[in-house]
């Protein structure tokens, strides 16, 4: 049985509809990468997944468990993590309590929090941190940490609940190549020693196609290709989506750029 299982998934807003019967399955220790141009739909699928939009069809079974219908906390509880375009820290915390509030959180011991959290599940905390290669940094203020330090403190953070599933979006946004690099590196050396599924979603093509097992591919709400680097990078429709065929889109334009190895597709800006 596959981890995660989303079988003919839809969402309409009015007459728009944003995912349109998309299918795919993700196995523990994988990592899935979600590709598509702005506006295919890859936002939308992902907060599904997470529960933060119900779908209008379908289905989302997390080790055959039907997620549909349920809270995001509920989500949550069942081992679904996930990191942010944006870091989500707490900037005036410390490194540590940060992730001690993460640990107080899945105890579901959060009377009292802000006078006993300091306190709580220091060793474990510690050992997240480690992890991480964020130890030695443990007592430093998040607020004045490199970017790059603080996605690898949110990934603590992320791993704070044991998730079986970690969902992450645009994890190496902002950061320069070296740092998102090494960030998912590290990131795959996690999945395949905790056998956590991952789905991310990501601009930089260096990345995805160093390091994501599988790639699915949306375009206008459908999923147009699925696969491994190989077969995704000479798909023809992928390349028609991303690159174009007319004259108002670059038909040459590379993979890696040599500013930091991130191609868009051509006339595109950021991510919605």
């Amino acid at each position: 049985m596959s981890l995660l299982r989303v079988s003919g998934l839809s969402r309409s807003f009015g007459g728009l509809k944003a995912v349109d019967n998309v299918s795919f399955d993700l196995e523990a220790g994988q990592l899935l990468a979600l590709l598509g141009p702005n506006g295919a739909g890859k936002s939308t699928c992902f907060n599904m997944v997470n529960g933060q939009l119900p779908p209008s069809s379908g289905s989302i079974r997390l080790d055959g468990q039907e997620l549909v219908g349920m809270r995001p906390r509920d989500i949550w509880r069942l081992g679904v993590g996930r990191t942010f375009q944006i870091a989500a820290t707490f900037n005036s915390m410390t490194v540590l309590e940060n992730v001690q509030t993460a640990l107080v959180s899945r105890e579901r011991k959060t009377f009292g929090l802000w006078k006993s959290a300091g306190s709580r599940y220091t060793d474990e905390a510690f050992a997240l941190l480690e992890q991480v290669g964020m130890g030695a940094d443990a007592h430093r203020a998040c607020g004045v940490l490199a970017y790059g330090d603080v996605k690898r403190v949110e990934l603590a953070i992320a791993l704070a609940n044991r998730p079986k599933l970690l969902l992450m979006d645009e994890p190496t946004a902002g950061m320069a190549p070296k740092e998102r690099n090494e960030l998912m590196a590290l990131t795959k050396r996690l999945v395949t020693e905790h056998r956590i599924g991952v789905l991310f979603t990501e601009h930089s093509m260096d990345v995805v196609f160093a390091y994501a097992d599988r790639m699915i591919v949306l375009a206008r709400g459908k999923l147009i290709a699925e696969g491994d680097a190989d077969t995704i990078r000479n798909d023809p429709r992928v390349q028609e989506v991303y690159f174009g065929t007319g004259k108002t889109f670059r038909p040459h334009a590379p993979l890696h750029d040599r500013a930091g190895g991130e191609a868009r597709p051509a006339g595109q800006g950021a991510q919605q």
